[in-house]
């Protein structure tokens, strides 16, 4: 296990930077993921950690030893990625032995590392078998086996269940997660969805054009996002944002939107006539049939079985919330929304920047 400290690293392609000093303190066993939009730099992140791509400028560290000039092979890190890369020819066992085999390190020292990442993986009773032979998770697993066997001191994961199905990668998602209990072996793992990076990180780092927008654990940017973007980009369906300006209704303030109120608390920071985006998640609206909350018009009802999807037009601009009540709604019905007042959120409409509340 080691530690992985990323100090004002940047990473030029030519004239063109697309990571742009970036800082990061990896704890030794931590699950860490990176998460973005493509084209935000966590592949090349990754990739400048396991040595693939050299850094502009800027120190990465591993278990407190530097190494920026170091190949990969010697930077004592596995790496895991989207495509499997196992060798069609080979069996599963030969497979997961190969780099040992590389190193000729005795054979029966060489049993005993893929006989003990078998066990862990599931994978004992296929060990004769070629990949051809398995599905995409089984794959997954043998090309993850193949890591465990070198003991490394860092894994790194660039996107390894994109190719998988939907109930595979859930089912993979555990797989890791479980893994990592075992091994308590640090973890770098990249990903767009952010439903991987929710359920499998101990701590996410939320990237955007080659800059850490947030860091922290999975709950805390879900419930206290840093900025509008992590806002949006954290939670599906994502965050409900109208565009308003602060005024007070018999000294209690709220935000006119498109001739609507929306309330706040009390403790809202902000002043009459401030320009602000009103932030509230889908599941901190109640939808009733009247009453108390601001109308609102459906337009599209989702039944998902466990929740309704109600999406509504407020004004001129959409809304979802989600609800458990098993609602008799159609389209074209007039409906009221009452936000959670201590779950709402302001952001500045100009910096994007979240205003206390």
């Amino acid at each position: 296990m080691a530690s992985v400290t990323i100090n004002n690293v940047r990473k030029s392609y030519g004239k063109t930077e697309v990571v742009h000093g970036v800082s990061l303190d990896i704890k030794d066993g931590a699950f860490v993921v990176l998460l973005g939009p493509s084209g935000c730099g966590k592949s090349t992140l990754l990739r400048v950690i396991a040595g693939l791509e050299p850094i502009t400028s800027g120190d990465i560290s591993i278990g407190g030893t530097v190494v920026n000039t170091l190949h990969p092979k010697d930077r004592n890190i596995a790496m895991v990625f989207q495509n499997y890369a196992l060798y069609a020819h080979m069996t599963v066992y030969d497979n997961m032995a190969f780099s040992m085999q590389l190193k000729k390190l005795p054979k029966d020292e060489i049993k005993k590392k893929v006989d003990w990442a078998a066990s862990i993986l599931n994978l004992t009773p296929y060990l004769d078998r070629q990949p051809k032979q398995l599905s995409g998770g089984q794959r997954q697993r043998v090309a993850m086996g193949r890591a465990i066997v070198r003991d490394p001191a860092v894994f790194l994961f660039d996107e390894p269940l994109s190719n998988l199905d939907a109930k595979l990668r859930v089912q993979m998602r555990t797989e890791i997660k479980e893994l990592h209990h075992k091994l308590s072996t640090t973890v770098v793992y990249v990903t767009h969805d952010q439903i991987e990076a929710m359920t499998m990180a101990d701590t996410i780092v939320v990237l955007r054009d080659g800059v850490i927008e947030q860091v922290g654990k999975p709950l805390e940017i879900y419930d206290h996002p840093a900025n509008l973007f992590v806002a949006e980009f954290i939670g599906s369906p994502s965050m409900n944002i109208l565009s308003g300006e602060v005024a007070s209704e018999n000294g209690v303030p709220v935000v006119q939107s498109n001739g609507i109120a929306l309330p706040l608390p009390m403790s809202a920071k902000v002043a009459a006539g401030q320009k602000v985006k009103f932030g509230v998640r889908p599941e901190h609206l109640r939808p009733t049939l009247g009453g108390a909350g601001f109308p609102a018009k459906v337009s599209v009802v989702e039944p998902t079985g466990p929740e309704i999807h109600i999406y509504a037009d407020v004004g001129t601009q959409e809304i979802c919330a989600i609800t458990q009540e098993r609602l008799e709604l159609a389209p074209g019905a007039d409906i009221r929304l009452v936000p959670e007042l201590s779950r709402i959120h302001l952001f500045d409409p100009a910096s994007g920047q979240i205003i206390g509340t």
